[in-house]
């Protein structure tokens, strides 16, 4: 009988520090990361990154899996060093692994690439094929900052409405967001009810209320206590903030959004074109 591949992965990880040294994980048919093609125009190391690729998204390496040092994965799929080291360069630009120093290349949770536009994350995370869920952890009537009152357009200290909602995505946490809303806009329901189903903009939408248009500002900080512990992440994690203001066709504000991404999970993309002539 033909001896199984030898697999490429083992179990020791942050997460599973458990397990003994140099405990491998089976894999189920040909080593990770090949079979390479040399018959192909395609470069080798552009196949071994994407066969490494799909070996993640199939679940076949997990969050916290440990490839082969560059000599082993050199060895197991017979080609140069520089090659193999080209294509975990690819996956770790791709956010799909990282190196860590004493550890290895480890595999990591994919993050969430978001398009900007003028959409809401439940929507973008189900669009992308995700499964979002939410925990409302507040909704109440406060007096606005000045901050606040500024962006809504009313004064200091009138009533408005306070939403704060930990978005989770897969079963992870992803982030902290906080709304600000003029406080008759979800009257005659129950908002955390509704919030929990659905999206704050489609929540809108079911009360006959259309976004027209926004303005955002990303941003990037160290997590507060809070923040990293609803997002299950070390203390001072880094997050991707982004505040928006939205109004309607009318030009009445309908929101002001400040929210906090764990930036390991969460990445924004935008498309450039050229700029305009003057």
């Amino acid at each position: 009988m033909a001896k199984r591949a030898a697999p490429v992965v083992d179990r020791r990880s942050l997460a599973a520090p458990e397990l003994l040294a140099g405990q491998l994980r089976q894999s189920t048919s040909q080593v990770v990361g090949g079979p390479v093609d040399r018959t192909s125009p395609v470069p080798l190391y552009f196949q071994i990154a994407e066969n490494l690729k799909a070996a993640i998204q199939a679940g076949d390496l997990q969050p916290g899996d440990r490839l082969d040092n560059e000599i082993q994965l050199s060895e197991r799929l017979s080609v140069s060093r520089p090659t193999v080291r080209q294509a975990i360069q690819r996956l770790t630009h791709e956010g799909m692994v990282v190196r860590q120093r004493g550890v290895g290349t480890v595999v990591v949770n994919q993050r969430i690439q978001r398009q900007l536009a003028l959409s809401s994350l439940y929507e973008d995370l189900r669009a992308a094929g995700r499964e979002p869920s939410t925990k409302v952890l507040s909704v109440k009537v406060v007096a606005a900052d000045e901050e606040v009152a500024n962006a809504l357009g009313i004064e200091a200290g009138d009533s408005c409405m306070h939403i704060e909602r930990l978005r989770v995505a897969d079963g992870h946490p992803l982030a902290v967001m906080r709304n600000y809303l003029p406080v008759d806009l979800l009257q005659d329901i129950d908002p955390s009810a509704a919030l929990a189903a659905n999206g704050l903009y489609e929540t809108l939408r079911q009360r006959g209320i259309q976004i027209y248009s926004a303005e955002e500002v990303i941003g990037a900080r160290k997590a507060t206590p809070t923040e990293a512990g609803l997002l299950e992440a070390p203390r001072n994690s880094a997050v991707l903030t982004m505040t928006r203001v939205a109004i309607d066709a009318a030009g009445r504000v309908i929101e002001c959004g400040q929210h906090a991404y764990l930036a390991e999970r969460y990445s924004f993309r935008v498309t450039l074109g050229p700029a305009n002539s003057v």
